[in-house]
């Protein structure tokens, strides 16, 4: 069996191999490439992809899968039973795909990218369309190599959240959605809390800087990865040791910036607490798209936007900034940061709002994927929904159907991740309370060892060994739910707003 199994350990280090020289090259297209470079660089993308496909579904691949399962494990939570389990699980999934299909979807995607960015930066959707219609079209017969299935969104949610079905995601926002349109009519029904501080000129560069020193704080090894500029930030992970994050920012906003970062250091924290035995494997990643925005938005919102954390960090950020915010109280401040307003922008939005975006993205996929709507038709059922959803409604394509990357790169069946990992970004947050009384004024000492040491431990060092559900189970005691969630936002924003 060892003889196996190190013959299985080396073939699946070559597929982690060229995914990580995928993620070079992809992390390059959206930071440094220049704009002429897309059809070649979707040429040499999609060669990748078609070897990495094809070496994950050689027989031989499956021949030892099928063998060290049947021999079985001593221990089946091992290292080495749990890669068997989630090889088998990948390799049955990657046969029903053609490797013709592997190549041309990211060929088209790479060039859908590049168009995405031309098309945000005039505003203009009618560049995107046509690159869009490819990608659905993609995606629909995608999900026709999963027949029979319950949903056509199944199988793509099934790619980022493994083992979760459409209805179980649409019961659960059910409840969400009605709970979180209550607070916020409780809270519009309020005096509004002031954040113009914040909309106003920032210098990027000293942005930049007090962003680097929180996350460095809160643990993020620059020894291990970098940051860089994107249209959309995003994390990358290109094996162990390289793990690299981008942000982006704005001069008239202090905030933004700044929780990107946060953001994204909580998504690159995960990747770089992966255990080192399982480098070069495919445990070697996430448990699932929740889990990993369960992490970063855990930094991002739990951590950052909390008084405990601005308590030991705004009087270094009114040092940055004493024009700004030299007369700006703590308590000001904070109320700030938190404000509760429907906006356009998903990335710029609230706690109480955020996961209103990410139902509605879906209810559009939904859309799309069944040909209820089409693709020409989005802006301005968008910005219909949006209208619904929000109460706001896009002035431009920018600020309405362009706005997020995850289309151009074929993630449909992403957004809801997004909304699942808030719910469990907070079961988890629970259970640190529990087990660390005084996390509290910890953070208000600036002190995050403990808190990333507690990550490490239970969710970042397994990888992708435990499917998402079972990890939350784990953890957390129950599955994904949103109760958890709703009784953080109540409690946090009546305190704001005194409701």
């Amino acid at each position: 069996m060892s003889n196996d199994m190190q013959e299985f350990k080396e073939l699946l280090a070559e597929v982690a191999d060229l995914n990580g020289a995928i993620a070079v090259l992809g992390w390059d297209q959206q930071t440094y490439m220049p704009t002429g470079g897309a059809e070649t660089r979707g040429e040499q993308l999609g060669t990748l992809a078609k070897l990495s496909h094809d070496k994950l579904t050689h027989p031989r691949v499956g021949e030892l899968a099928a063998k060290l399962a049947a021999h079985g494990f001593a221990d089946p939570d091992s290292d080495d039973a749990r890669l068997v389990k989630v090889v088998l699980r990948d390799y049955e999934k990657a046969k029903k795909v053609t490797s013709a299909w592997v190549s041309e979807y990211a060929q088209v995607t790479t060039i859908a990218q590049d168009a995405w960015v031309a098309a945000r930066h005039e505003s203009n959707f009618s560049k995107f369309q046509p690159h869009l219609e490819k990608v659905i079209a993609m995606r629909q017969e995608y999900a026709e190599f999963f027949k029979p299935y319950d949903h056509i969104y199944d199988p793509l949610l099934d790619d980022f959240e493994p083992g979760l079905k459409t209805s179980e995601v649409q019961q659960i926002f059910a409840v969400l959605r009605e709970e979180q349109v209550k607070l916020i009519r409780a809270i519009a029904a309020r005096p509004q809390v002031d954040n113009s501080f914040l909309k106003t000129y920032y210098d990027i560069e000293k942005q930049k800087a007090f962003g680097m020193e929180v996350i460095k704080l809160f643990g993020y090894n620059f020894n291990m990865g970098r940051q860089d500029l994107a249209a959309h930030p995003f994390s990358t992970t290109f094996g162990y040791g390289d793990v690299r994050i981008t942000t982006r920012f704005l001069d008239d906003d202090g905030a933004s910036g700044l929780f990107s970062s946060m953001h994204e250091s909580g998504h690159a924290m995960y990747e770089q607490g992966i255990s080192e035995k399982l480098r070069r494997s495919s445990l070697f990643t996430g448990a699932s798209m929740a889990i990993h925005e369960s992490q970063s938005r855990m930094w991002e919102n739990l951590v950052g936007r909390s008084r405990d954390f601005w308590t030991f960090f705004y009087p270094k950020f009114q040092a940055a900034f004493p024009s700004q915010l030299g007369n700006v109280s703590l308590e000001t401040f904070y109320k700030g940061i938190n404000r509760v307003q429907p906006s356009l922008i998903r990335v710029e939005a609230d706690e109480a709002t955020y996961n209103l975006h990410v139902m509605l993205r879906l209810e559009i996929e939904i859309a799309l994927l069944e040909g209820s709507i089409k693709v020409q038709d989005l802006p301005a059922y968008w910005n219909s929904k949006m209208q619904e959803y929000l109460g706001v409604t896009p002035k431009n394509d920018a600020q309405g159907v362009l706005q997020d990357v995850h289309w151009s790169s074929g993630y449909v069946g992403y957004f809801p991740t997004y909304a699942l990992g808030n719910l469990v970004s907070v079961q988890l947050w629970e259970k640190i309370q529990e087990q660390m009384p005084d996390l509290s004024s910890q953070i208000r000492a600036g002190q995050f060892g403990e808190l990333l040491g507690w990550l490490r431990t239970n969710i970042h060092q397994h990888g992708c060994k435990y499917e998402p559900q079972e990890m939350v189970m784990k953890v957390s005691g129950s599955r994904i739910t949103p109760e958890p969630y709703i009784r953080y936002l109540k409690k946090k924003y009546s305190e704001i707003y005194g409701l």
